[in-house]
């Protein structure tokens, strides 16, 4: 019993200093956003502010599609893997980021040679730089797979650093414009990312990007289309904001998401870490699964509710002023109440997105968030058509709502698809395919091919000593299949 005590309080130890981690990264790199943020505000106006939203939202689009093509299956799959597996793993990873980066930059190239104005410069400055970007944002995401926060956290802290020394040059020189905002704030990044093949030990190859979308083809389509679903409907509904209500909506919009800033901190920091802590779970104790899920999505929408009562106490005294400034103060504040009510769904709809990719249950997460996204883009633009800024943040609050109940009925359904574990069996590998049939019948560990790791799975130790068959068989659905890395030896 003492061993066993002594045990569980290590497990517990090493759970808390993974999201402790998570939480400090997530703390170095919104913050320093959110700060550079709230300057703009003060110094651009609402209209030069709504046109870096706009790009902002562009960004977060090209940022979600390589999150789903390159780290999503990077943590799932590669969550408990050894360093040379993950090193192997990350190559091709970042690489994918790298050439997502260039498509989309060039994407935003073009848009800005079609605009004018204020936005062309938003966008022009934001596709020379998205590669760097993506690709910062991918270390990220490998550190934090191998369980190493700290080297996430060190690789934000230099690029706050470099974009601190970037806002004061700004200042002494007197280039307060969206464009150079965008252009400083992008280039730190792509520093920050070339800093990260030192930390790693790792270079990232954009000729694996192909190989990589391959071998990871029955998750990265899948988290592709839910993760831009999303994003896809944020962009849209504030292009249809702006053109409904005037760049100065979208700046209004934008200041009230920006005061719940310093809670989205917590919540994306956590965020970094429930998945894998999830699998973590799933293989260990089973039986938890579902009570972490819940305590993760109620647990931070109860803060997010006291973020949100603050904002409404302290900002009519001072706050909104030294935040926003004068002018987008008053108007932000009556979007704080809808905006608080929109991140508690939010916030549970993070408990069952945990889940579901704790399951590889990504043809649900998928539904999910394809007809989430549809709604929340409905009722955002039907809202902005009805009463300006207001009804926008009122009807994404209701959609969030109606999103919440829709992943957890998804997350409930796949619970059940996969069958609980009998008592007396250990859990074997995350099934992680897209046959969830197949996912569903595995019980216990599967025997490992015969051959050295390259591309795969590589989610339990004990298996890895178990060579009883050169091929996986039908029963285990593939989960211990593991392509040769191009020029390794069988």
């Amino acid at each position: 019993m003492p061993n066993r005590e002594g045990g569980s309080g290590r497990i517990r130890n090493r759970i808390a200093k993974r999201f402790g981690w998570g939480l400090a990264d997530q703390m170095m790199c919104s913050l320093s956003n959110a700060a550079m943020s709230f300057y703009m505000a003060r110094e651009l106006g609402a209209s030069q502010f709504g046109a870096f939203s706009i790009a902002y939202v562009t960004y977060s689009f090209a940022l979600t599609g390589s999150r789903g093509l390159a780290t999503d299956p990077l943590l799932v799959k590669y969550s408990n893997a050894r360093v040379p597996v993950w090193r192997r793993a990350v190559t091709g990873s970042t690489g994918t980021s790298i050439c997502t980066g260039m498509i989309a930059g060039i994407g935003a190239l073009a848009a800005a040679a079609a605009l004018s104005g204020t936005l062309r410069l938003a966008f022009l400055a934001l596709g020379l730089t998205l590669p760097g970007l993506l690709l910062q944002d991918s270390w990220r995401y490998a550190f934090f797979a191998l369980g190493r926060g700290s080297q996430a956290l060190i690789n934000d802290t230099i690029w706050t650093v470099l974009m601190l020394l970037g806002i004061v040059a700004l200042r002494i020189t007197h280039h307060n414009t969206v464009f150079w905002f965008v252009l400083m704030w992008g280039a730190t990044a792509g520093v920050a990312a070339c800093i990260g093949p030192l930390q790693a030990r790792v270079i990232p190859r954009p000729s694996d990007a192909w190989q990589w979308l391959a071998h990871n083809r029955d998750l990265g389509p899948r988290y592709l289309i839910e993760n831009t679903s999303n994003s896809g409907s944020a962009q849209l509904r504030t292009y249809c904001i702006g053109a409904i209500a005037g760049l100065a909506t979208v700046g209004y919009v934008q200041a009230a998401a920006l005061l719940m800033g310093p809670f989205l901190v917590v919540f994306l920091g956590i965020s970094l870490v429930t998945v894998p802590e999830a699998a973590r779970i799933l293989r260990n104790s089973p039986r938890h699964f579902r009570r972490y899920c819940i305590l993760v999505g109620i647990g931070l929408a109860i803060m997010g509710l006291l973020w949100g009562i603050a904002l409404l106490i302290l900002m009519p005294h001072g706050l909104g002023t030294l935040l926003l400034g004068k002018q987008l103060w008053r108007p932000a504040y009556g979007l704080v109440l809808p905006y608080t009510i929109s991140v508690m769904g939010g916030c549970l709809i993070g408990g069952a997105t945990a889940g579901l990719h704790a399951l590889g249950a990504a043809k649900r997460s998928v539904r999910a968030m394809v007809l989430a996204s549809a709604i929340l883009l409905a009722c955002g633009v039907a809202g902005a058509y009805y009463d300006g800024a207001v009804g926008a943040v009122w009807g994404t609050a209701l959609a969030t709502w109606l999103g919440a109940l829709l992943w957890w009925w998804q997350l409930q359904v796949a619970i059940g698809e996969r069958g609980p574990l009998p008592a007396t069996e250990q859990p074997g590998p995350l099934p992680v395919t897209g046959d969830r049939r197949a996912a569903g019948r595995h019980r216990g560990p599967s025997p490992a091919p015969n051959r050295r790791p390259g591309y795969g799975i590589e989610l339990g130790r004990r298996d890895e000593r178990r060579q009883e068959s050169p091929r996986p068989s039908r029963s285990d659905g593939g989960l211990n299949w593991q392509p040769r890395y191009r020029g390794e030896q069988m």
